[in-house]
């Protein structure tokens, strides 16, 4: 199974670290390892149609400090991320409402270093809810395990079972809504990481192989499209890369859309792996 697997996004324009060029994925699983959960999906997979879903969003502020440089985000600008959220949502029918948000003061926890023991005890402490629910964990600073600032990482539905106090996402603060992270400060850091949490792949996954991402309406791509690229077509097969997808890696403005079938996947997947 793909257990612990997490989706790394890097950090660009942080004030914790030099500007780099762009988004890039520090860990995610292997085209092997994704065709074991596919195979498993694919042979008990439910079909929905026309379903409705409403998951609630429980945020856990962890902080240095309590200043808003520390990581200590107001209400505000948590209210303006479940508004994004939802209006990226709307097409695939999914309203995300905020059931709680809890703070933390702790320095140990306020950088956070993916799948550490540090990371895990912060997880193990503020999880709230079961699998249908999201777990949304804002820090000062993300990093993966060399020490590279990520914007944000991801678990997947079909984790959930082997490792429940592991789910959810965590965010570098400065994505939300009128944050400091521009151009990546208008919420679509978490639109994508809730996008993995729902059972979304990268629109690059495979490259211009089949099956690709897994799902037949976003055309093929070699690689992750930076900023935002108009025109751009890296595979031969039908259609211009989507470099407005959400699951794309364009700057946060360029992000604008989900396909119909992705919508059509994460239904099927949070249904079948989150209860919903």
């Amino acid at each position: 199974m793909l257990a612990f697997v997490t989706l790394t996004l890097a950090l660009v324009g942080s004030a914790l670290a030099e500007p780099i060029s762009g988004r890039t994925c520090g860990s995610h699983p292997s085209d092997e390892a994704i065709a074991v959960v596919e195979k498993q999906f694919q042979n008990s997979k439910i079909e929905v149609a026309d379903k409705s879903y409403n998951i609630k969003v429980y945020f856990h502020v962890i902080s240095q400090d309590s200043s808003v440089d520390g990581g200590n985000i107001p209400d505000s600008q948590i209210e303006d991320q479940i508004s994004v959220l939802n209006a990226d949502y709307a097409s695939a029918g999914v309203k995300w409402t905020l059931a709680a948000t809890d703070r933390t003061v702790n320095p140990a926890w306020a950088n956070v270093v993916a799948s550490s023991p540090e990371q895990t005890a912060m997880k193990n402490a503020l999880r709230k809810g079961g699998a249908g629910d999201l777990n949304v964990y804002t820090a000062r600073s993300v990093r993966d395990s060399k020490g590279g600032d990520l914007l944000g990482y991801a678990t997947f539905p079909w984790s959930y079972s082997a490792n429940p106090r592991d789910d959810g996402v965590v965010v570098i603060a400065s994505s939300l809504p009128g944050g400091t992270s521009a151009p990546f400060n208008l919420g679509k850091t978490l639109t994508h990481e809730a996008g993995h949490w729902a059972g979304l792949y990268h629109t690059f996954q495979g490259g211009c192989d089949a099956p690709g991402d897994y799902v037949d309406d976003t055309p093929y791509e070699a690689s992750p499209a930076y900023g935002c690229p108009t025109g751009r077509d890296t595979c031969s097969a039908p259609g211009v890369d989507p470099i407005h997808n959400f699951m794309n890696y364009g700057d946060d403005p360029c992000l604008t859309e989900f396909t119909a079938g992705q919508a059509e996947r994460l239904s099927a997947a949070i249904t079948q792996f989150r209860g919903l």
